[in-house]
């Protein structure tokens, strides 16, 4: 043997020897964020490799494909999915947006882009005509929907300048969704947080996994003092909603309500130009998987299917299992056994929801909500 191998032995030994000398954690040590548990039950697994029927993905951002390359690629997923078209919640205006409808509308029949707002000047008397020229401009341009707009507390925050202190019930906002509903354009909203985001990070915290790896203090919001609560955020949303009939809006990720399902049905038995969308929830609803199924099917005219994760076979296999299976207790892995989605630490229970639901829910809902746009490229049936 070489003389080289031989100190490479040696030295491969000794790095193994320094890492091995690290204690291994205890229950005493352990840390939150290193949880990763495996099921020890036999329990069925169904691999449902595609959507049992076409779906449209009404909630995915810009940045998860910036090539055309990539873009290709994610139309592959889609077809191995059977995902016939996605919402690509741009979040963009100017010549951000431009870029994106260039990239994503080389493919009008697989993706739908939808425009941010521009608050430049929120805080002036003369806001808003400014606004309303960009919104008009990017519909021009082939905008067919506005989102995701996100407000977590302390104001508009998800599109370059932030609006810092105005709400979606503002009345500065009054003209824009007035043009919204002109224009035929639905509005997709993120109103604050889930319900644990807002409790105390302790022992009694039932999504403290999750609150603490994305809790508000950690969100770039200029201090914390005057972060309006969950409660608040549930009435800013109701009274824009309320405001704007002639609107249709689509609350992403449940309205931050799967916590208490029944009072979100309450909202939207209130609000008839409101859908929500399931994205980012997976884990929040298939814990309480026969009361979540009861929801789904009193309210199936009014839920639309939804991802928020970057384009991924096992992400979007995870949710139909979800959807359409009755399998019980087992967590969203991806095909390196590490949890899709940061922070979750419960297991997941299938919905098994019927044929009808599963319609609505996939597609036809979505399809009811993209025709609003008087320009809306139609889907054939």
């Amino acid at each position: 043997m070489k003389r080289a191998d031989i100190l490479a032995i040696i030295l491969f030994s000794a790095a193994g020897f320094a890492l091995s000398s690290e204690p291994d954690p205890t229950p005493e040590t352990l840390r939150l964020k290193d949880f990763k548990p495996c099921v020890m039950h036999k329990v069925p697994v169904t691999l449902i490799k595609g959507a049992k029927f076409p779906a449209i993905n009404m909630h995915a951002h810009a940045r998860y494909a910036k090539t055309p390359e990539q873009v290709a690629a994610w139309i592959e997923i889609m077809d191995s999915t059977h995902i016939e078209k996605v919402i690509v919640l741009s979040q963009a205006h100017g010549a951000r947006f431009d870029s994106v409808m260039a990239l994503y509308g080389v493919y009008p029949d697989r993706f739908e882009v939808w425009c941010g707002i521009d608050y430049s000047g929120c805080d002036s008397p003369d806001f808003g005509p400014g606004a309303i020229r960009e919104l008009e401009r990017c519909y021009q341009k082939g905008a067919r929907g506005v989102g995701e707009l996100g407000d977590k507390g302390k104001g508009l925050f998800y599109c370059d300048p932030p609006a810092w202190g105005m709400h979606f019930d503002d009345p500065r906002m009054d003209p824009i969704l007035d043009k919204c509903a002109e224009l035929g354009m639905p509005v997709s909203i993120h109103a604050g947080e889930p319900y644990w985001f807002y409790q105390p990070l302790d022992e009694t915290n039932d999504g403290l996994m999750q609150a603490y790896v994305f809790r508000l203090d950690k969100e770039p919001l200029p201090g914390k003092s005057a972060i309006v609560g969950h409660a608040g955020m549930v009435r800013v949303l109701e009274n824009a909603v309320a405001k704007h009939p002639d609107v249709t809006f689509i609350a992403c990720h449940f309205a931050n309500l799967s916590h208490d399902l029944d009072r979100l049905g309450r909202v939207l038995d209130r609000h008839p130009n409101l859908y929500v969308d399931i994205a980012a929830q997976y884990a929040e609803t298939a814990t309480i998987p026969r009361h979540a199924a009861r929801f789904y099917k009193a309210h199936a005219g009014r839920i639309v299917y939804g991802t928020d994760w970057p384009p991924d076979l096992e992400m979007h296999r995870i949710s139909f299992r979800i959807l359409e299976t009755l399998d019980e207790h087992f967590y969203a892995l991806n095909k390196f056994g590490l949890p899709l989605s940061v922070g979750y630490h419960w297991t997941m229970n299938g919905f098994g929801l019927d044929d009808g639901t599963l319609k609505k829910v996939y597609r036809e809902n979505a399809l009811r909500i993209m025709s609003r746009s008087r320009r809306s490229r139609s889907i054939e049936r």
